[in-house]
C-alpha cells in the first residue's frame, strides 16, 4: 500500500460516524452514471437537439456544477478513480486493457501497461455503504473486474468486465448477469431503468444505494427504434443533430422520469439523494462539447469535463449553481459523508467531500489542484483538430488544473501547454512560452505530485517506433484535415 496522500487527513474530518444518525435519517442514494456522455448532452447544459426534460427538472431542483471533471478521459480508469477515490497512479488502471494502442510505428515510448482489474483489497464506497446497512445494487456497466459483487454490491444486473453493451442495446446479451431471456424488442437502457424501479419498490422500507451505471450512450450507436422517426423529422440543432444519439439520450431520460415517479409514488422523494455524473467526455463522431475542445480520449476539457448535479431535498437549494472545479475522486468522500459512513483509515484518498458546497456552507474549496495522469496511448477516431495530432487522441501525459490555470505535460517530447480557462475555455491559446513563470510554477507542482504519489512515467524508447513512418502519417493526416 502506498503512503496515504496528504489530503487524507482533510477528507477524514468531513466524515462522521454512522452511529450519530438515527436509522430513519439514512438517505437513499440514486447515483446515475452515464457512459461517454458529453458536457452539453443534456438540455440543461445546452443541447439544442437532444431532449432531457426529466433530467432538466431534477437539475433545476438541485445544484448544477459547470466545472465537474472525470478523473480520466476514458472509461475504465475513470470508473476506477470513482470507485476508489484515488487518482490513476494509485490503482494503476490507466487505459481500457493493458495492451498498447495505436500503430506501433507511431509510438515513441513504451507505454505503462498498468492493470485491468481494480484491486479487490481497495474498499470502495459501495462496500463501506453496504457494510453500514444499505442494500446496494449495480445496474449496467461495471468494467473493473469480472464481477462487481465482491466490491460491495448485493445485486448486479449487467455488470461484467466488458466496457461495451453486450452485443448492442437489443437482445441477446450473452454472459451478462440478469440480461437473459429478454423480449426481442427490449431496449437495454429501458430495461435497466425498469429494473431500477423494481429494486426501489422492493427496498422501500430500508435504506438503499443504487448505482445506475447505464451503458448509454457508449457505442454501438444503436438507436431506439420507436424514436428514430421523431428525430429524423426534428430540425437539426447548430450544436447537435445525431438521430441515433438523440434516441439513446431520450431513453435514458424517459427512464429517469419513471424512477422519479416511483420515488414520488412511494413517498421516498424527500429522503432520496440523486447524483448525476458521467465517466468522460462525449463520443467525438456523434456529439459536440463546443466551446470546449476535445472529446472522449483527449485531455482537453471536452474529454474530461462532464455534467454533474446533485438533488438533496431539504439540504441543497433548488436552482443553485456552482462553478468550483470538482473531480471524480471527490465522489467517494462525498457519498460517505452523505450516508454517515466513515472512511477507511488505512486507505489513501485523493478527493475531498463536496457536502459543504452542497449545503452552501462555502462556495469554493480554495485553489486546490486537480490532476490527471495518462502514461499510455489512445489512437485517433479520425482526422480532426480536436486533438493534439491526427494519429492519437492522446499520447502519454500529465495534467494539472489550479484555479483557472491548466497545464499539459507531454512525455514523448517534453512539450508543455498552458491555458487560462477563464479567458480561453476552448484551450486555443498556448501561453506556455509567453507566461514562463506560471508554466514553471505549475510544472513544479505537477512533478512534485508525480513524485509524491509514485506516478509511473514512461521513459523507455519504443523499439518499433519509425520516425519516417510517423512523419509520413502526420503529413497525410494534415493533408486530409486541410
Amino acid at each position: 500500500m502506498k503512503t496515504p496522500h496528504c489530503l487524507l487527513s482533510f477528507v477524514c474530518i468531513c466524515a462522521f460516524s454512522l452511529s450519530s444518525m438515527a436509522a430513519d435519517e439514512k438517505p437513499n442514494i440514486l447515483f446515475i452514471f452515464l457512459d461517454d456522455f458529453g458536457w452539453k448532452d443534456t438540455s440543461f447544459m445546452g443541447s439544442d437537439f437532444y431532449e432531457t426534460p426529466h433530467l432538466d427538472k431534477l437539475a433545476s431542483e438541485g445544484m448544477v456544477f459547470s466545472n465537474a471533471y472525470s478523473a480520466s478521459a476514458n472509461c475504465a480508469p475513470a470508473r476506477a478513480c470513482l470507485l476508489s477515490g484515488q487518482y490513476t497512479p494509485r490503482h494503476e488502471i490507466y487505459n481500457v486493457g493493458t495492451q498498447p494502442r495505436g500503430n506501433a510505428k507511431h509510438r515513441r515510448l513504451e507505454h505503462i501497461p498498468g492493470v485491468d482489474t481494480l484491486d479487490p483489497e481497495i474498499q470502495t464506497w459501495a462496500s463501506r455503504i453496504n457494510a453500514a446497512g444499505y442494500k446496494t445494487a449495480l445496474m449496467g456497466k461495471w468494467h473493473l473486474s469480472a464481477d462487481p459483487l465482491p466490491y460491495g454490491f448485493d445485486i448486479n444486473i449487467g455488470g461484467t468486465h466488458s466496457g461495451s453493451p453486450p452485443r448492442g442495446y437489443y437482445p441477446p446479451h450473452p454472459n451478462a448477469p440478469g440480461l437473459q431471456g429478454l423480449a426481442e424488442d427490449s431496449y437495454l437502457t429501458d430495461y435497466l431503468s425498469d429494473q431500477a424501479v423494481s429494486f426501489i419498490r422492493s427496498n422501500k422500507d430500508n435504506p438503499w444505494m443504487l448505482y445506475l451505471t447505464h451503458f448509454a450512450v457508449h457505442t454501438p450507436l444503436d438507436a431506439k427504434k420507436e424514436l428514430v422517426e421523431k428525430y429524423k423529422a426534428k430540425a437539426k440543432g447548430e450544436l447537435h443533430d445525431h438521430v441515433a444519439m438523440a434516441t439513446m439520450v431520450q431513453s435514458v431520460d424517459d427512464g429517469v422520469g419513471k424512477i422519479q415517479a416511483t420515488l414520488e409514488d412511494l413517498g421516498l422523494e424527500k429522503n432520496t439523494i440523486i447524483l448525476f455524473f458521467a465517466d468522460n467526455g462525449g463520443y467525438g463522431p456523434a456529439t459536440d462539447m463546443d466551446p470546449l475542445k476535445g472529446y472522449k480520449g483527449t485531455y482537453y476539457d471536452g474529454g474530461i469535463r462532464v455534467p454533474f448535479f446533485v438533488k438533496w431535498p431539504g439540504v441543497v437549494s433548488p436552482g443553485s449553481k456552482n462553478s468550483e472545479p470538482i473531480i471524480g475522486v471527490d465522489v467517494y468522500p462525498t457519498l460517505c459523508e452523505m450516508t454517515g459512513v466513515s472512511l477507511p483509515e488505512d486507505q489513501p484518498f485523493d478527493g475531498v467531500s463536496l457536502v459543504s458546497l452542497f449545503k452552501g456552507e462555502r462556495t469554493d474549496l480554495g485553489d486546490r489542484p486537480l490532476y490527471w495522469h495518462f502514461p499510455a496511448y489512445l489512437q485517433s477516431y479520425a482526422v480532426t483538430d480536436e486533438q493534439r495530432d491526427v494519429l492519437f487522441r492522446s499520447r502519454p501525459c500529465s495534467i494539472i488544473r489550479v484555479g483557472d490555470w491548466k497545464l499539459h505535460q507531454y512525455f514523448e517530447s517534453g512539450d508543455l501547454e498552458l491555458y487560462n480557462l477563464k479567458n480561453d475555455i476552448g484551450e486555443t491559446r498556448n501561453l506556455a512560452n509567453s507566461m514562463s513563470e506560471k508554466t514553471a510554477e505549475l510544472l513544479s507542482q505537477l512533478e512534485a505530485w508525480q513524485k509524491e504519489i509514485g506516478a509511473a512515467i514512461p521513459v523507455a524508447p519504443n523499439p518499433e517506433f519509425d520516425p519516417a513512418a510517423e512523419a509520413e502519417a502526420l503529413k497525410a493526416g494534415a493533408r486530409t484535415r486541410s
